[in-house]
């Protein structure tokens, strides 16, 4: 599946320590049509972290949808996910190549800068993530990027890039005009009343 997988709606799980809902509202994103799921929650343990993974790269592969887990190799690994996003303090690339092999994706958060970025890539990472773009109440002390630097980033890389923060049904078409080749949407996606639906509009942005 690695690299050409990461593409259109990247929805992010949010906190919840209801297995049944979570699995419930993700299946209404993957029948909405997103390309890639990412496992992260914040507030769970180690066991329940472990079980809702495992139960997700299940409902994943029954829709022959990308998994990436969030910051947990060890997890990524036990449920054979597809692979791992890492932040700036979540290790080393090649340490979780070196424990994931050369089959599984890792994508690697750049923020707002393309120097980031074109080391990431010069070290393995399949896809690199810049952001936040706009206000996010998942993050709010995020720093900020812009458009431009989506620009300059189709010119220097040669990998995906995912464009996060504070995305919406209204903003997410600028993203994906400037060169995002994905969109990473968490509460715009899971907290709406109609998710499938939701999740259809963002994966029909790709198409327009």
């Amino acid at each position: 599946m690695r690299p050409t997988a990461i593409c259109g709606l990247y929805a992010i799980t949010p906190d919840s320590t209801d297995t049944t809902n979570l699995l419930t509202m993700t299946e209404q994103v993957l029948a909405g049509g997103a390309k890639i799921i990412q496992y992260r929650n914040k507030i769970a343990d180690e066991v329940l972290r472990q079980e809702q993974a495992y139960l997700l790269a299940q409902l994943c592969r029954k829709y022959q949808v990308v998994l990436i887990i969030n910051d947990h190799v060890d997890v990524a690994m036990a449920v054979d996910a597809d692979g791992v996003h890492l932040g700036q303090d979540d290790g080393s690339i090649r340490d979780a190549r070196k424990k994931l092999g050369d089959e599984k994706i890792i994508g690697v958060s750049c923020y707002n800068q393309l120097s980031l970025a074109i080391d990431a890539s010069q070290q393995g990472a399949d896809y690199v993530a810049f952001g936040a773009f706009f206000a996010s109440s998942t993050k709010p002390d995020a720093v900020t990027a812009s458009t431009d630097l989506l620009c300059k980033a189709k010119q220097k890389l040669f990998v995906p890039i995912v464009t996060i923060g504070g995305i919406t049904l209204t903003n997410a078409a600028a993203l994906i005009d400037q060169g995002g080749d994905a969109i990473a949407v968490s509460k715009a996606l899971f907290n709406t009343q109609d998710i499938q639906s939701t999740a259809k509009a963002f994966s029909q942005l790709f198409c327009e």
